[in-house]
């Protein structure tokens, strides 16, 4: 027989070890992308799992919606005039414009990066 076995009573068991994979923070969106692999992916899920890429995959995930979150805000924010004499003016004005930024930008980064 090929492979590695172990020993258990009077039963040889395979002994199968997935590759060892760093480990990276994950945040908001690679739960995110990790859930929508789960439930509507499972065949490449499974795939990252057995490749031992699934933590690589998730941490670049995270690492470019990180990166185009902050690109896009600050564009955004100029595009629209939404800027520090607005936040010294009306605070509530800028929050709701804001919110409104973010908000926008983080469906067009779930929509595009972590469900595509």
């Amino acid at each position: 027989m090929g492979g590695h076995y172990v020993q258990s009573g009077d039963y040889l068991i395979p002994d199968l070890k997935l590759p060892d994979e760093e480990h990276y923070p994950i945040g908001k969106y690679s739960r995110i992308r990790l859930d929508y692999l789960k439930e509507h992916r499972p065949v490449i899920y499974n795939q990252l799992i057995l490749s031992g890429k699934l933590y690589t995959h998730l941490g670049e995930i995270e690492q470019t919606c990180q990166e185009r979150l902050d690109r896009m805000i600050p564009q955004m924010k100029a595009a629209e005039g939404v800027t520090e004499a607005l936040k010294a003016e009306d605070q509530m004005e800028w929050v709701r414009r804001m919110n409104s930024i973010h908000n926008r930008v983080e469906e067009i980064i779930l929509a595009e990066i972590v469900y595509g």
